[in-house]
Order: structure tokens, then sequence, then C-alpha cells
């Protein structure tokens, strides 16, 4: 018989949120050099809602660029910043070595407030990303909502907006997790048939937490299948069986994925490594 090439492994990122003591930045930053070993394309790490943690942020996205050798993106947001400040951040990063921005609009604090831009502040995603080409020659991720961004009339106005995004320089859209690969090829098509071509990297949540991962769901607008709420019921307090279930559940999306042409899926870690690395490692993406 002849002998095939072995299919190339996808390439991964790995996302963080910044920690609020001591010992949880030294959890993360272990977590992001365990997973370091499996050469992602970057990491990231997380603001908090109206850019409340943003001293925070810098210091832990600093960090990682000295800590893990490996590329290390700063997330950004408009909420609640003149323009000048947020170019001040934007420059603080590049300062810091990094080179790489995921530039979101951000919402505001308080579960029910709307974003409303701050005066003298950039008024959306398209207008960030346009003025953060202007500060520095970064690479610029944006975020994309495969079941419309709750705040959207519709998913053509989401698309729209994207689009100008993308047009204003933005790299790539990563978008917000989903729970079936049938929900991100859907969007795919439908941003493709617009016209987009720019990358669109599946985020990929591996549930560690059940009653967290679907209250994330909910706030972001991400359905739940009732077959994935069957499967998880009743393991609150299993957590070894939790594990299993979702790397099994995950990796088979991953690997459906996979089959339709994604390259690059990007991890919402919740500072978490092993998750993260079992799924990896059956995806084919091995310590270096």
């Amino acid at each position: 018989m002849p002998v095939t090439a072995p299919e190339r492994a996808p390439s991964v990122s790995f996302e963080f949120f910044p920690p609020k003591t001591d010992k949880m930045a030294e959890g993360l930053t272990q977590a992001a050099c365990d997973l370091a070993a499996l050469s992602p394309r970057f990491v990231s790490v997380t603001y908090g809602a109206g850019g409340s943690t943003r001293e925070r942020t810098l210091a832990v996205t600093a960090d990682l660029v000295t800590r893990t050798g490996t590329p290390v993106a700063g997330h950004l947001t408009c909420v609640g910043a003149t323009q000048d400040a947020v170019n001040d951040v934007a420059r603080a990063y590049w300062q810091a070595g990094v080179r790489h921005i995921v530039a979101l609009r951000g919402d505001p604090a308080g579960a029910d407030a709307r974003f409303t831009p701050h005066p003298g502040g950039y008024d959306g995603a398209a207008a960030l990303v346009a003025g953060l080409s202007r500060v520095a020659p970064f690479e610029i991720s944006v975020a994309a909502y495969p079941e419309k961004h709750p705040e959207a009339a519709s998913l053509d106005a989401d698309l729209d907006a994207l689009q100008a995004e993308i047009d204003a320089r933005a790299t790539r859209a990563i978008t917000q997790f989903f729970f079936e690969a049938e929900t991100f090829l859907r969007f795919r098509d439908k941003a493709r048939a617009r016209g987009i071509t720019a990358e669109i990297v599946p985020g990929i949540l591996p549930v560690s937490n059940i009653s967290q991962a679907w209250r994330f769901a909910e706030m972001c607008g991400a359905s739940v299948p009732d077959r994935l709420r069957a499967l998880y019921h009743g393991l609150d307090d299993q957590p070894e069986v939790r594990a299993l279930v979702t790397t099994a559940v995950t990796a088979d999306m991953c690997q459906a994925l996979r089959a339709e042409g994604v390259s690059h899926f990007h991890f919402y870690t919740l500072n978490r490594a092993a998750p993260s690395q079992a799924i990896c490692r059956l995806l084919g993406v091995m310590p270096g």
C-alpha cells in the first residue's frame, strides 16, 4: 500500500482572562507556558467590561511576552475612553513588544447597559481598527458572532459591521463560541457569500463549569443544543466524567470543522491548560 503523508496539524491560539489575585496570576502564567509548548500562533489576554481590568491586562500581557516566548495579542476596547486614551494603551502594548491587537467595541459594565460612544472616543470596532492602524502597524483581529451579536438588528447587519472592520484593515475575525459545527459553517458560508474573504477563526469553549458555560452562552446569544444539555446533565459534581465528555464532544466538533477546511482554532481557556491540551492532541497538535 502507498504511504500517505500525515495530515498537517491545524494552527491554534489561546485566550486568557486577567487574574484577580497573585495566586491566580501564577496559575495563568503556568497555563500559558504549558500551552506555549504547542507553538500557538498567539496567546491573548482579555479586557474586563468597560475596560475595568486595563492595568492588570497590560501587566499580564507584558509578562507573557517575556515568559512564554510566543506571540502575544493584547485586547483593546473603546468603551468609556477617548481616542487619545485608547491610542495610549495601544502605544503601551507596542512598547511592551505586543504586535497584535484583538480590537473590540466592548461592552459597558452592568448586565443591562448598552454601548454609547464616549465623547471624543471611537464609535465602534471599525473606527477602532482604523485608529489602531494609524498608531502602529499592528496585526489586528476582530470579533464575529455566528448567531449574531445580541444587540444587532440581524445577521446581515452584523455581517455589514464585520465587513467594515475588515475594510478598516483587520486581519482576521475570531468568532464567539458555539456548540455545533454547523453553526460556524453556516456563518462562514454567509460571510463568504457577502464577499468577506478574510480568515474567520472558530472560537472554541471547552466546557469546564456547566452552569457558567450556559450562562456565558445566554449572555452572548449562543444557543445550547438540547443534546448537549442532556450530555452534561448531572455532571456538576463529577469533574472527571465531565472532563472526559468535554474532550470527546469538543474534539468531535473540531474534527468536523477540520473536514470542512478549518485550519485554525482559537480556544477560550478560562485560564486552564488541560482541556485545550487534550483537544489539541486529538487534533494532532503536539508539543514541539
